[in-house]
């Protein structure tokens, strides 16, 4: 906790010099304080703020490829005359224990398209999935697995 006030520190000091208060400002100079703590961390020894704040960025930008990714294969398939789509349920055996890891794995499954959180069994051992591509069901298993639930359980734990 003391690292993001830090990096708040940083930023205000970064406005106070320039003289200017605006959000964009105020956003670089967040930035730029980030940066100090980053390189700052050789000296200091490493910091858990900076480490899940790196490990958010990597996220947003797995979940951003994903997202376009998903697009690109949806809207193909929308716009061809011929379907390669083979649609099916799957179960996914979890790592994920809590409600808050399941749940937040099931939404952003969900948001990507052609993908859907069908169900979550009893024991919460297994999520069921309704994809529109399936032509390995391992596959797909191991796509969300090794993607999803992995990056999830990082940003969490």
């Amino acid at each position: 906790m003391t690292a993001f006030l830090w990096n708040l520190f940083l930023a205000a000091v970064w406005m106070a010099s320039t003289g200017r208060f605006t959000l964009a400002d105020a956003a670089f100079g967040f930035l730029i304080g980030f940066a100090v703590l980053w390189f700052s961390q050789r000296f200091v020894g490493r910091s858990a703020y900076v480490a899940k704040v790196v490990a958010i960025a990597a996220f947003a930008l797995f979940f951003l490829r994903e997202l376009i990714e998903a697009n690109v294969r949806v809207a193909y398939d929308v716009i061809t005359h011929s379907h390669h789509m083979r649609p099916g349920v799957v179960a996914v055996p979890l790592d994920a224990t809590t409600d808050t890891e399941i749940a937040l794995i099931g939404s952003l499954l969900s948001l990507t398209p052609g993908t859907l959180t069908v169900d979550v069994s009893p024991d919460r051992g297994h999520l069921y999935i309704h994809a529109m591509y399936i032509d390995d069901p391992d596959a797909v298993r191991a796509r969300v697995k090794g993607g999803f639930e992995r990056r999830v359980l990082e940003l969490l734990r």
